[in-house]
């Protein structure tokens, strides 16, 4: 699998993708788009997720295991390494990272070494983990090495939503996208302090429901590699990344009740995949893009609520991990009103990191940790 000499090695282990005919989303530079520009802050090793944490510090997690903490000089020493309980064979290793909106607790989302899909929780004092009070909260067995999705983040409601690819290889060939009765394809809600290992929230949308599992939020997905909550609205948004023709961001309003269908694998985007008859209830991404250029693989990022850049306040930001360049949808009532092209690129973007503050950071696998900046 061939699409650039220079990542092809990693995109067959972490691309998130499974097919051959690779192209980048259309958007063209638009003389209205805000100006930024990328500083390197930091150099990571493959970093992977990142979060806010205590005192609005960039918290870093790199893919072999380990957690830093961004300051001033850059990177600190690791926080946390569980680099012997995890591999990188695949698209595996420590995907996700996640403070509790208290920051009392603090959890990571990884692949062990069977793996397994596995979310453990950590209790934070002063700022600092507590290693002795690490336990699991979940697991989910993976059935292939791909598509395991793998990003947690937490709601204004509290509860924890992780994110589980449809469990592998190409097509989904277990029907895992639509089928409920299993947590591979599926946005999950949980309240991971309700209960041992954890409580079903009341209002989940398939609580009671005998063919359904109940922490099911939302359904019909392929790959949500990276989704976000809008820091000034609470709307969901989810990059989920195509099989091999169209690339995807789906979105879900803050009032709404859950039980979203994405169509998955019925639908690749807006279309009917191979032989797919579309849902009744399907809901359409609020923007797809083909594979015309060098993009292969959505990365989903944020609204951006920062201060710094007033230009582009409400627009959500996304890249894709082999185009690397920075675009932004505009947004108007939940519908998108315009694509622009940023004019910078991020490498081979696997993460967005909104800090504290609003500010987003842009992560590369080979290394670099960007922030967002107006341009000079």
């Amino acid at each position: 699998m061939n699409v650039r000499t220079r990542s092809s090695a990693i995109i067959g282990a972490l691309c998130l993708v499974t097919s051959v005919a690779f192209t980048s989303a259309s958007a063209s530079p638009r003389e209205d788009a805000a100006k930024v520009a990328l500083t390197k802050v930091a150099t990571a090793k493959n970093p992977s997720a990142g979060t806010a944490g205590p005192g609005g510090a960039v918290w870093i997690a790199e893919r072999a295991g380990t957690v830093r903490v961004l300051g001033k000089q850059g990177l600190g020493e690791p926080v946390l390494d569980i680099s012997a309980e995890t591999t990188t064979d695949g698209e595996r290793g420590l995907l996700g990272i996640a403070f509790a909106n208290d920051f009392k607790h603090f959890y990571i989302s990884y692949t062990d070494l069977e793996g397994t899909s596995t979310i453990d929780e950590f209790a934070v004092r002063k700022g600092k983990l507590r290693p002795e009070t690490r336990r699991t909260v979940l697991t989910q067995t993976q059935p292939y090495a791909n598509h395991n999705g793998g990003d947690i983040k937490f709601g204004r409601d509290g509860y924890l939503y992780i994110a589980f690819g449809d469990g592998g290889s190409g097509g989904d060939p277990h029907g895992n996208g639509q089928n409920l009765d299993t947590l591979l394809g599926k946005l999950l809600r949980i309240d991971p302090r309700g209960g041992k290992p954890y409580a079903i929230p009341k209002d989940n949308p398939f609580v009671g429901d005998p063919k359904a599992k109940d922490e099911i939020w939302a359904y019909g997905l392929r790959n949500p590699w990276r989704f976000s909550f809008d820091k000034g609205t609470g709307d969901l948004f989810i990059g989920d990344v195509g099989q091999s023709a169209w690339e995807e961001i789906d979105r879900a309003p803050a009032a709404g009740k859950g039980g979203e269908n994405y169509g998955w694998s019925q639908m690749e985007g807006t279309h009917p995949f191979r032989d797919g008859t579309e849902p009744a209830n399907h809901v359409p991404p609020v923007h797809e893009y083909d594979r015309t250029g060098l993009g292969c693989s959505v990365t989903g990022g944020f609204v951006y609520r920062g201060k710094a850049i007033p230009g582009l306040r409400g627009q959500y930001l996304f890249s894709d991990y082999c185009d690397g360049t920075v675009r932004a949808l505009k947004l108007k009532d939940g519908k998108v009103t315009g694509v622009s092209d940023l004019g910078v690129n991020g490498g081979e973007v696997v993460s967005f990191v909104q800090g504290g503050n609003g500010e987003l950071y842009v992560l590369d696998l080979g290394g670099p940790v960007s922030r967002i900046d107006p341009a000079a």
